[in-house]
């Protein structure tokens, strides 16, 4: 078993279509939904402001590269296409950390498909604001060394913090779960 903290992002077409699309392909898999930010685009592309969420899931089948394959399964059917790095797309799905069945980090760093945890998670507001909001207690691995993610938000740009805005926008409906 697996637990992953996904971070998604998009800012074209309907961008919050896609990333309901997320939540509504992992399913039952899903333990918490961040609420959804508007944010500027990262990386220096003259683009429109993304939408972002972080969802936290978990399955019992799926190893850090089945994780992958499904976050790259569902950026193709939003239509995404890489053509500029750091450019606009439709979804963007990255695997901010994946834990194994004790909780413990899976961390790779060889293999240039998949390097866990992400590489800039710690450097990014719109991932650790929204990951925040629905685990307030989560640790990130950066550079070997455990760090609260409240610790790392603190030590980023004000400016880059005040980027990630809180919408009224909502991935899934609660009221519609079953108890």
């Amino acid at each position: 078993m697996t637990r992953a903290v996904l971070s998604i992002g998009s800012n074209l077409g309907d961008r919050l279509g896609h990333l309901r699309s997320v939540v509504e392909a992992l399913g039952e898999r899903v333990i918490a939904v961040s609420p959804v930010y508007t944010t500027a685009p990262w990386g220096g592309v003259d683009q429109d402001d993304y939408l972002n969420a972080v969802v936290v899931a978990q399955d019992s089948d799926f190893d850090d590269y089945a994780w992958l394959r499904f976050g790259q399964q569902l950026e193709q059917a939003s239509g995404r296409v890489r053509e500029i790095r750091w450019g606009a797309r439709t979804l963007d799905v990255d695997i901010v950390q994946c834990t194994d069945g004790t909780g413990t980090p899976i961390a790779r760093d060889t293999d240039p498909d998949l390097i866990l945890p992400h590489p800039q998670a710690h450097n990014r507001a719109f991932v650790l604001t929204p990951w925040l909001a629905v685990e307030p207690s989560a640790q990130l691995l950066v550079d070997g060394v455990t760090h609260p993610i409240a610790d790392l938000l603190t030590e980023l740009d004000q400016s880059e913090k005040d980027g990630v805005i809180r919408t009224d926008l909502v991935l899934r409906d609660e009221s519609a779960r079953s108890c």
